[in-house]
């Protein structure tokens, strides 16, 4: 692998506790020695998501302007055609990308056949757009070239509306695979979110075939409302589920307001009825406290930390950081580490990188893998983290 090995100078800035519902506050050194090597694999064009093939060890990667391409072992990347068009702006373009669930394959060559779910901000009529999901099936005359077949859209943001901000659609599969989570962010409209009649503003959850599940919260509702788990979010970024197999989510607040909820059926996350942050014109919003009624936030940050997607480690080769949340971050930038006791959280570490982290996942040997952005186009990268030691 011709990669770039950086020395272990990445630091951890510092230790953050906060309970639920309040804005971490304090601040204790938590040590000067990195845990982690950083090794830069390959470069992309505003990289936004991933996912790796267990079996095979290829990973897929979204780029922003509505590419995917294919990541071989050994850090060669192609494109893979047959990706769908995307209205690309503001924070707009392509967006997840997850393999369907199947029976755990021992080895493999390559992707052919597997079925994978993509997001993406969809045009729609009168200079509007929302977020889309699709399905697709891979398939591969090599290991080097495939392409991807069949894509179908299986849901959509309802309505399109005007603006290119808050699409969030992460995805992410139930541990059984039975369900379909997708998270659909209010497009900057706010008010969208406490309003049942559309899925603005809310984690929905869907079978594989994209209709509403069943003995979802208001599933005597007309769609889209039959789709929905949960309300009240605001610009949800990450999505997954810990090892007790409880979904959360990691958000972003206005200015201030970050937050990681335990998600849970039918309750309402609040946006945007209160918050820990304010609106960026200084208006003040009431905070958490002051709505018993409302699901709070498990930790919020403010200042914030900017995240993008997170999850939870499982693999071995950082046992310290096992059943942990591992955060990228946009504003460090880099990366925190949060401990969950029970149904809250507590920050841990923060460690620095050279530029604003977008994507993290864990790879097949327990790696953990960065998509990065750069400071200019066509500069983002992907990074590969192992211990120091």
């Amino acid at each position: 692998m011709n990669a770039r090995i950086l020395l272990p100078a990445v630091s951890a800035l510092g230790l953050f506790t906060a309970s639920c519902g309040e804005a971490a506050t304090g601040e204790k050194p938590a040590g000067s020695s990195s845990p982690f090597r950083v090794e830069t694999v390959a470069g992309f064009d505003e990289p936004w998501a991933m996912a790796f093939d267990k079996a095979s060890g290829i990973a897929l990667v979204t780029e922003k302007k509505g590419h995917l391409r294919m990541l071989l072992p050994g850090g060669r990347n192609v494109l893979v055609p047959g990706t769908p068009d995307v209205d690309y702006g503001g924070q707009g373009g392509f967006g997840d990308v997850i393999f369907a669930p199947q029976p755990e394959r021992k080895s493999a060559k390559s992707l052919d056949g597997r079925v994978i779910y993509l997001s993406w901000a969809e045009a729609g009529h009168g200079n509007t757009r929302g977020a889309a999901v699709g399905r697709g099936t891979l398939i591969c005359k090599s290991e080097t070239d495939c392409r991807l077949d069949g894509l179908k859209v299986i849901w959509r943001q309802q309505p399109k509306v005007t603006g290119r901000g808050h699409y969030s659609h992460r995805l992410v599969f139930s541990p059984d695979g039975r369900y379909l989570f997708v998270s659909s962010g209010e497009r900057q409209k706010q008010q969208p979110a406490q309003d049942l009649s559309n899925n603005l503003g809310t984690i929905v959850r869907l079978l594989p075939d994209g209709t509403p599940a069943p003995g979802n919260p208001f599933a005597g509702k007309p769609a889209p409302s039959s789709q929905i788990w949960s309300y009240g979010h605001r610009n949800v970024l990450g999505l997954a589920f810990d090892p007790e197999g409880r979904l959360w989510d990691l958000e972003h607040g206005p200015a201030g307001g970050d937050e990681l909820n335990l998600v849970k059926p039918g309750q309402n996350y609040g946006w945007p009825l209160v918050s820990d942050g304010d609106h960026y014109n200084g208006t003040p919003i009431p905070r958490h406290s002051t709505r018993p009624d409302l699901a709070a936030p498990a930790i919020s940050w403010n200042p914030v930390i900017a995240p993008g997607d997170f999850i939870f480690y499982t693999g071995s080769r950082f046992p310290d950081w096992k059943g942990q949340a591992l955060i990228a971050s946009f504003s460090l930038p880099g990366l925190v580490r949060v401990r969950i006791d029970g149904e809250k959280a507590t920050e841990e570490a923060r460690y620095r990188l050279d530029n604003r982290i977008r994507e993290i996942e864990q790879g097949p040997g327990g790696a953990i893998w960065l998509l990065e952005d750069g400071p200019a186009p066509g500069s983002g990268h992907l990074l590969k983290l192992t211990p120091a030691n």
